[in-house]
């Protein structure tokens, strides 16, 4: 998508991190956005910071799990803005624990945003999408959909299968209009370790509140600001495939050179004590 500027772009879980960066940036360019997210003060705060930019600016209220709701949020964007060229299907949680302790109810409620949400969001805006010149298909999966961490098993589960989805759909629309990215961030500084249902961290000696700190200081080097104007620039360029930050880049080249010893590297369950030393003394 080589314009921006007077398009309209969907972005799902865009009351904060990532999905408010993209609104904003996109926004800056002279995209009019619908964003969409379940916090409905969050998205207001996102609507006041993307409208500034003079753009229309619309704020839906979605459950990404719900199929009928994400069906009624790609009409009423082609309601209110006449047309959309671009969705990005961002919206995500996270669960941490261990694949034999997790519950089947943790399970399904993040498959139902992380993966069933990307394939509603897909699925539902696609048709209008095909009805333009030019169309554009951005499905956020993780580095965690490349490498495998302990107790992050329902999430890979979920980036995995985003992946697999987002690359046949884009086999299956190769010479139409519409373009498809897979987009794989690295540690970015938002709210998803925060929020997430943590249970158990790797490391079992480890609080919720230690592993929050070691994320935010130790692995969260990317902005939400600096991930969105990459995905950006990906989507100006576009780019089939796009890696957020220089951890996700490392990490993945490791796993394409090295697959089965790299796992090594990311099956680390202790946490360096100078690390956990840092974090105590904040």
């Amino acid at each position: 998508m080589k314009e921006l500027k007077d398009r309209v772009a969907a972005v799902t879980g865009a009351a904060s991190g990532i999905g408010r960066a993209l609104a904003v940036n996109l926004a800056a360019r002279g995209c009019h956005v619908a964003i969409a997210d379940i916090d409905e003060k969050g998205l207001q705060d996102t609507a006041s910071l993307a409208g500034g930019a003079g753009v229309k600016v619309t704020t839906h209220r979605v459950d990404v799990s719900d199929r009928a709701q994400v069906e009624g949020f790609a009409r009423d964007v082609v309601e209110a803005h006449g047309k959309v060229h671009l969705v990005i299907n961002n919206a995500g949680v996270t669960v941490s624990q261990s694949l034999e302790d997790i519950t089947y109810e943790d399970f399904e409620w993040l498959m139902g945003i992380n993966l069933w949400g990307v394939i509603y969001g897909s699925k539902a805006f696609l048709p209008f999408l095909k009805q333009q010149a030019e169309g554009h298909i951005v499905n956020i999966s993780s580095i965690y959909g490349v490498v495998t961490p302990p107790c992050n098993g329902a999430y890979c589960t979920a980036k995995f299968a985003v992946r697999g989805f987002t690359e046949t759909l884009d086999q299956e629309l190769r010479g139409t209009g519409v373009r498809v990215t897979c987009v794989h961030p690295g540690g970015v500084r938002t709210n998803i370790a925060r929020n997430a249902r943590f249970y158990q961290a790797p490391d079992p000696c480890i609080s919720r509140d230690e592993a929050v700190a070691i994320f935010d200081r130790f692995m969260a080097r990317t902005t939400p600001d600096r991930a969105a104007r990459i995905i950006i620039d990906g989507i100006e360029r576009d780019r089939r495939r796009i890696m957020v930050g220089a951890d996700a880049v490392i990490l993945d080249v490791l796993k394409r050179a090295f697959p089965v010893a790299s796992q090594a590297i990311t099956r680390t369950r202790k946490v360096p004590g100078w690390m956990l030393r840092a974090v105590r003394r904040c």
